[in-house]
């Protein structure tokens, strides 16, 4: 592959000896090229402004702070960035609160190698990549969390709204959603912004967990309608494909 095709990453871990395995397994795979590393988040901050990777990947614990912190700097200085936090630390508090500061990603160190490829591959492109147990975790406890309305926000939804809400559970970009729905990018990109008004949410990550977690409590009474393009049905929760940036279109990868 090309050097022009390569998703940029940096990878930011306390030891020494996790980042070169890390790395070499990254190398192993001709789509990705490790441009920088950092042990500390002094450091990764500064080192993610001049290189301006696609992703940072990043233990959950940092000598002088953590994973999540440095989600939080990368969302407001950088948020093109995909933060992934890949770790052996898999509390519910620290997916959700990982999630709520803008991670693209939460993935235990127990994955497969092969798994952790495809899901650094997904994350590049905006697609959130949370494990199974992570993924069940993080609605149970959401859905739990009265911080940030409850489920009666997801009542005050406009059946369109639900609609759009649904398709982003299932992994859909703004255009295909345009296209599934016969609706302007623009019009879908209103609709998500509404809805993130109501959910008191920022990210699509957000939206879709907090969606699918109260479309499974309150069943019929927010499930989206069929459409007049079709029966849309609600399926299992699907963050993997859910773009997890802003309302707008997710960005593609940041390339070599």
């Amino acid at each position: 592959m090309s050097s022009t095709r390569r998703i940029t990453i940096v990878l930011v871990d306390a030891h020494e000896v996790l980042r070169l395995g890390l790395r070499t397994l990254l190398q192993g795979d001709s789509l990705f090229h490790v441009v920088g590393e950092a042990g500390t988040l002094a450091e990764a901050g500064p080192l993610t402004d001049r290189l301006q990777p696609a992703l940072v990947v990043t233990e959950m614990a940092l000598p002088d702070g953590s994973g999540v912190d440095l989600c939080r700097d990368l969302t407001a200085r950088a948020p093109q960035v995909r933060v992934v936090i890949l770790t052996t630390q898999a509390s519910d508090a620290a997916v959700i609160t990982a999630v709520r500061a803008g991670a693209c990603g939460y993935l235990s160190k127990d994955l497969p190698a092969g798994e952790v490829l495809r899901a650094l591959r997904a994350a590049a492109s905006g697609q959130p990549q949370l494990d199974p147990q992570s993924v069940r975790s993080l609605v149970e406890r959401m859905r739990r969390d009265g911080n940030g309305g409850g489920v009666k926000d997801v009542l005050t939804l406009t059946e369109q709204e639900r609609r759009v809400l649904a398709l982003v559970t299932e992994g859909k970009t703004n255009k295909e959603i345009a296209r599934a729905l016969g609706l302007s990018e623009k019009t879908i990109k209103n609709y998500l912004s509404h809805a993130f008004e109501k959910l008191n949410v920022t990210r699509r990550a957000q939206a879709a967990v907090r969606f699918m977690s109260d479309v499974r409590y309150l069943g019929a009474a927010v499930a989206p309608a069929a459409s007049q393009h079709g029966a849309l049905v609600v399926r299992p929760l699907v963050l993997r494909g859910a773009g997890l940036g802003p309302a707008g279109e997710t960005q593609e990868p940041k390339l070599a």
